[in-house]
């Protein structure tokens, strides 16, 4: 049975009758922002909100976020609320107001200085100050102290998103042990002697044990969450049922590997699509060309030098394929308050010049590079419009890109050239699978996908949709509901036997 949003919905309330959901997350799903004298309401371009607005539009309930729009707080009532989304209010957004110095220290500092390349094999050294982890300690409790005050007394599932909470759900646990609490871990594990490098580790380490679930997209990151505590706290560990044991709580450890919804992909973009193609092949120039994409933000981990230096041995290789494509990279501005990204991006302003110099000519370059945001409608048209997508992080979490591509392609064609370092990977093996550090490699990747034979690409592609149709993102919210909801008490209305009807989730509960 396929997973669809009126699925979720009916698991909802079966699980989480009288329960009430709060979602943590820093992003925040809807933004405003002033342009000019008016207000205008933005959808934030990214992977989490991407895939937990539509879970949050099933279940309802509340979403806390940073609120780091201009207008935020104008578009908000006293206490940070409004309902969203503003076309047709589901669920509540609560935003919570951080100061530049807060901001500054606990996001760019030590989330995504010191944990972020921390947790990817990226090759870049993490920055751990003492200033930045007291600020990451003090914003940890101002969401802490959100929550509590959007649930009251009441009964509560709260779903932590991510690497900026780790201390989160020790937090709430320590003041409301009756809580239900869960996290999802959207990015790596690192290994146990990766992760000992960090001054903070058991301070972290015991946040995250505050958990009733903790979860991440492959089992190689749960088994590497379990011997990072085994190495690092006392605690007692069951790796029969994957669960840690510490301070009288028990914290079971799943992978959940996140999606996507296809079904409201397939249906994004213009009606007429051709029309809105060649509107854009225009506007950049591309004429008639094959093109091959990248979409990503502009981050260390996404392997876009590996990608252009790609294109750049594939016209060495193959000097035939000279004049008749074109690579067409969309690099999302991204953390350019941090050192290592904005040198990234003149590494990237620098390559793209060299090798445009050495093989262009005759009014052609090989790539064309946009340093800019692009919206998901017209990302969905040019997925449709490519003859392939080239996904070559060195170390992800998932890659959602890889996933918005394949169910984008309605039409069965396309050549997704992926990573073996993102943990799609191990779903969509239907891919061309490459190692991004091998160039050549990964410049015959993009050979297959200039030259694949469209009855090969059908056959790939239509698996590859299947896979993403099966595992969409309401069987991840399902199935995550239907694990948190054991943690209920045994009297609530969701966990009464009558209740569990869905017989996928039956398996599940006794798999």
């Amino acid at each position: 049975m396929t997973w669809t949003r009126e699925r979720l919905e009916a698991v909802a309330r079966a699980r989480l009758d009288g329960v009430r959901l709060v979602v943590v997350a820093n992003r925040e799903p809807f933004i405003h922002i002033y342009e000019g004298d008016e207000i205008r309401c933005l959808r934030p371009a990214s992977g989490l909100t991407t895939a937990i607005d539509p879970l949050m539009r099933a279940c309802g309930g509340v979403w806390v976020g940073h609120g780091s729009g201009s207008a935020d707080r104008d578009a908000a009532d006293e206490r940070g609320r409004l309902a969203v989304p503003p076309e047709d209010p589901e669920y509540t957004l609560r935003r919570v107001w951080l100061t530049p110095e807060e901001e500054r220290g606990y996001y760019y500092g030590f989330a995504n200085e010191a944990l972020w390349p921390l947790c990817h094999n990226a090759f870049t050294r993490p920055q751990f100050r003492a200033q930045d982890w007291d600020y990451y300690r003090q914003v940890n409790r101002k969401f802490a102290a959100a929550v509590l005050d959007e649930i009251g007394e009441e009964p509560a599932i709260v779903f932590v998103q991510d690497y900026h909470f780790a201390l989160l759900p020790r937090m709430l646990k320590d003041r409301r042990p009756d809580l239900v609490v869960a996290q999802f871990w959207h990015i790596p594990w690192p290994s146990r002697d990766q992760f000992a490098v960090c001054p903070w580790q058991d301070e972290l380490l015991d946040g995250l044990l505050g958990n009733d679930l903790l979860s991440f997209h492959i089992p190689h990151h749960c088994n590497n969450f379990l011997e990072t505590v085994d190495r690092a706290l006392e605690s007692k560990i069951n790796r029969e049922h994957a669960a840690v044991t510490r301070r009288g709580q028990t914290t079971v450890v799943r992978p959940h590997p996140i999606s996507v919804d296809p079904d409201l992909i397939a249906r994004l973009g213009p009606v007429d699509g051709l029309r809105e193609e060649r509107r854009l092949r225009g506007r950049l120039r591309l004429g008639d060309l094959p093109l091959l994409i990248g979409v990503d933000r502009v981050d260390y981990i996404k392997g876009i030098p590996e990608r252009l230096r790609a294109v750049d041995r594939l016209l060495e290789l193959h000097p035939e394929h000279k004049g008749k494509f074109a690579f067409l990279q969309i690099g999302a501005p991204s953390r350019e308050q941090i050192g290592s990204y904005r040198q990234l991006g003149h590494e990237l302003d620098c390559l793209v010049e060299e090798i445009n110099n050495r093989h262009g000519g005759n009014g052609w370059s090989p790539i064309v590079w946009l340093h800019e945001h692009y919206n998901a409608e017209q990302l969905c048209t040019l997925y449709r419009a490519a003859a392939g997508c080239v996904v070559s992080s060195l170390h992800d979490g998932m890659n959602l890109v890889a996933k918005e591509f394949v169910a984008s392609r309605t039409d069965q064609r396309g050549v997704l050239v992926l990573s073996q370092f993102t943990g799609a990977a191990s779903e969509l093996t239907d891919a061309v699978l490459v190692n991004p550090h091998d160039l050549d490699e990964l410049a015959e990747g993009l050979h297959q996908a200039l030259t694949m034979p469209e009855p090969e690409q059908e056959w790939r592609m239509r698996r590859m949709r299947q896979q993403v149709a099966d595992y969409n993102i309401y069987r991840w919210g399902g199935l995550l509901l239907t694990e948190v909801a054991r943690f209920l008490p045994a009297h609530s209305i969701c966990c009464q036997p009558q209740r569990h009807s869905d017989p996928e989730l039956l398996l599940e509960a006794h798999g």
